[in-house]
């Protein structure tokens, strides 16, 4: 096929030079856009003596901030869900760091239940925890109630470790100096507040959209945890939320085969990886830079952003932090 008045068919304009030039300046964007201004490798921050949980820590970023807090000398609790896979990522992580002093302990945090029995345990079993990271959830899980009458992305997401916080909170101010960071995403710029959707009403047929409502929830409900522990005794306790960026993960693994291999084989190219999606998060967890930095959004590049309008809006933090109390 060749243009109309001219000797050049789209063989020759693929070659062409303006072309080539055009693909290597988008690809030096693509990839200047993935560097990040704070890496964990040159952050010297060690960790010998505390304690710290992750969930979700068998895969993906999780397992990736798992064995980074391990490798900073922290007592690390591997909270999954699956007790296979969290055997693999458990043996995987001690023999890369060479840590015993990594355990697994199983919970599912869709189901409150088994939220309150793993906080029961380690209460009973930890005497202090200085790290929480709720890293557990999942995009695209048909929308169903679970067995406590809750929407299954919502509790998956945001109720149960929004509960597993609660139920912890006591230990974390006993052990302060702590953080807890919650795992949001750019995504919930696209969410609403509808507190029906926590028992599957009224939402929308597409799946994206509840992942989008949960991650909402979560920086506004982290946004409010944070004024209620300031000015008090347990002020030490900090909590921010945090978006990782697009990550090539297994997030996705509930939607359908075809979109999910698509948006597998995109990721190769444009996608960060694991190791990469997991840097704002450790940055939230250890770094000297957010020592005190309380109720904040921290974007995937490690800087202090603003999320959307809605979420900065104090009266309905207050508003979804009670219905997300609640709920559970």
């Amino acid at each position: 096929m060749h243009f109309p008045g001219a000797d050049m068919s789209w063989l020759d304009l693929f070659y062409h030079p303006l072309w080539v030039v055009s693909a290597a300046v988008l690809a030096a964007v693509l990839r200047l856009q993935r560097r990040l201004r704070w890496t964990p490798g040159a952050c010297d921050v060690r960790l010998t003596g505390k304690t710290a949980i992750v969930t979700g820590a068998n895969t993906g970023i999780g397992r990736v901030v798992a064995l980074d807090l391990a490798q900073r000398g922290a007592r690390v609790i591997l909270a999954c869900r699956s007790a296979a896979r969290g055997s693999a990522a458990l043996k995987d992580i001690r023999e890369k760091t060479g840590s015993p002093d990594v355990h697994l302990r199983v919970v599912d945090v869709s189901s409150l239940d088994s939220v309150r029995k793993f906080a029961k345990d380690i209460l009973e079993e930890e005497k202090a925890l200085h790290i929480l990271v709720n890293n557990a959830g999942a995009s695209g899980l048909p929308s169903e109630l679970t067995k406590d009458g809750l929407e299954v992305s919502f509790a998956t997401n945001h109720l149960g470790p929004f509960l597993l916080t609660t139920l912890l909170l006591d230990l974390l101010k006993r052990s302060a100096p702590a953080r807890i960071v919650n795992l949001s995403s750019f995504n919930h710029k696209r969410g609403k507040v509808d507190f029906s959707h926590f028992h599957g009403k009224n939402l929308s047929a597409r799946m994206d959209h509840t992942y989008n409502h949960t991650k909402l929830h979560i920086v506004l409900c982290t946004k409010e945890l944070a004024r209620r522990l300031q000015g008090t005794e347990n002020a030490g306790v900090m909590a921010n939320s945090v978006n990782p960026g697009i990550v090539n993960t297994e997030v996705l693994r509930h939607y359908p085969f075809l979109m999910r291999y698509l948006f597998k084989f995109i990721g190769l190219f444009f996608f960060k990886s694991p190791e990469e999606g997991a840097v704002s998060t450790i940055f939230c967890a250890v770094s000297e830079e957010m020592e005190g930095i309380t109720g904040k959004y921290v974007d995937s590049d490690c800087a202090l952003a603003l999320p959307a309008p809605v979420a900065r809006d104090a009266a309905l933090a207050v508003k979804a932090f009670e219905m997300s109390e609640r709920a559970v």
